[in-house]
């Protein structure tokens, strides 16, 4: 049986503690090629860990090629030369620990995190005192696999009264992050079904898919949303899409291209859309865009959506919402599962909103990202880029795109930024197929971005990108 000191003291998560153990000893070739790993749960019982933890750590394993699987019979070492590296097992060795500094931005365009003062921490801690004192019954209660019938219901409130979507309690499930909702669904439908990804898209994404051996293919995005003939040509099962504002394009999906998506889902069985609604709430201009879960008269669309963007990214509270067809399928499936979320968030969150602090919080914030957004454009058009640059989709959501006409790489106009203070993304860096990328775009997140230093920030980037 496989042996490792994981300490829970040192840095690190703890799958990457053990992936890099199971690693090291499949190069170095104490773990021979062909030979059979320990199968996930009499390893966790081992080494005194979550299945989970191993779970993760083989699929990363898997993903990267060091193993392979066998279906119904487990995990094997992959044959491959270990390119000269030494045969015996290293010795420890006592290395001094050092604490590395989080690097500090003077701006920092790409983070999702939020100012301190825009939490509502005082209607947030009023909230939570009330429910510590009036709910205790059932905050020592557990939850059904859905979560607390009290969120449920707020959700189904908020989702009826702000996108016009018509749901019962029993449709709504809620995790802890999307993140772990995706590998929910992917549990749901299963790993062999072709799930299909738009490109650019987010990162984060394919390593979701990639960790619970999802099958991934990938589908252009053109000015009117994902390539329907990639999605028929690559022969997919589900698509996740962000129509509403597609991440990191901003793109909004037309109400033709919508329909073409769901004549597509309606011609086989076993077609389903993932319509992930990651930061609907932050529409600046007209009304908010239609979900296609709302249009859908199928049951084929599964609605996404989190409270990361709304209020934190630390809350980590995400719900999805099923069609009425598949709740009983779901529920005999996944139905065994504990929610992920706390009873103490999960309640507080349901009276927040129900009191009417989570509209006013949106009211408020909403408010302020324009202004901020506002301010960041009219300094940019005031600015030396204005001639050599180009604002693209700046009326939704929280980054918009800044198209440059210049001649040095990406990589290079990241570098200099970096070097003033900035910290930046280019569209380039999205791209699962590098023969599609699009250079000298670049993403403007400006969520974090405090205020008074808006034009110093437009200064350095006119630095950066002009080299002037």
């Amino acid at each position: 049986m496989l042996t490792y000191v994981l300490d829970g003291n040192r840095s690190g998560c703890l799958y990457e503690r053990l992936y890099n153990c199971i690693k090291e000893d499949i190069l170095t070739q104490v773990l021979q090629a062909g030979e059979k790993l320990p199968s996930k749960r009499s390893l966790a019982s081992h080494l005194q860990i979550s299945t989970m933890t191993v779970e993760t750590a083989y699929g990363q394993l898997l993903a990267e090629g060091y193993i392979y699987s066998v279906a119904k019979k487990g995990f094997y070492v992959s044959p491959f030369s270990n390119h000269g590296r030494i045969s015996q097992r290293r010795a420890p060795q006592s290395l001094p620990v050092t604490k590395t500094a989080e690097t500090v931005y003077f701006a920092d365009f790409v983070s999702n995190e939020i100012q301190p003062e825009m939490f509502p921490f005082a209607a947030w801690t009023k909230t939570m005192r009330a429910v510590m004192a009036e709910e205790q019954e059932q905050l020592v209660r557990c939850t059904p696999a859905g979560g607390a019938l009290a969120l449920r219901l707020a959700i189904c409130d908020h989702l009826r009264r702000f996108r016009g979507m018509y749901v019962e309690p029993e449709q709504v499930i809620v995790g802890a992050g999307t993140e772990y909702l995706y590998g929910l669904l992917i549990r749901f439908f299963g790993p062999e079904r072709v799930y299909c990804l738009e490109d650019p898209g987010y990162a984060k994404m394919r390593m979701i898919y990639a960790y619970n051996n999802a099958a991934c293919v990938y589908a252009g995005v053109s000015d009117d949303g994902i390539k329907m003939a990639d999605v028929r040509r690559q022969l997919a099962d589900v698509v996740h899409i962000s129509p509403s504002h597609q991440f990191p394009t901003g793109l909004i999906m037309p109400i033709a291209k919508r329909y073409e998506l769901l004549s597509w889902a309606n011609e086989c069985d076993g077609r389903h859309i993932l319509e992930d609604e990651y930061d609907s709430e932050f529409r600046f201009m007209g009304r908010p865009i239609p979900t296609l879960f709302s249009i859908d008269a199928s049951g084929k669309v599964i609605y996404m959506n989190t409270f990361s963007k709304s209020l934190s990214p630390t809350i980590r509270i995400s719900y999805l919402v099923l069609p009425p067809e598949l709740v009983l399928p779901f529920k005999e499936k996944l139905g065994f599962l504990s929610c992920t979320v706390s009873n103490f968030e999960q309640y507080t969150l349901a009276r927040f909103m129900g009191d009417g602090f989570f509209e006013r919080h949106l009211n408020h914030v909403r408010t302020a990202y324009r202004h901020k957004r506002d301010h960041l454009i009219r300094a940019l058009k005031r600015s030396p880029l204005s001639k050599k640059t180009e604002i693209i989709e700046a009326s939704a959501g929280l980054h918009f795109l800044l198209q440059a006409d210049i001649e040095d790489a990406d990589a290079q106009v990241i570098e200099r930024c970096r070097k003033e203070g900035l910290r930046l993304t280019s569209l380039s860096q999205y791209y699962f197929n590098p023969l599609s990328q699009r250079e000298h775009t670049f993403i403007i997140n400006y969520s974090t971005l405090e205020e008074t230093r808006i034009d110093e920030a437009v200064r350095k980037l006119c630095r950066a990108m002009l080299r002037c």
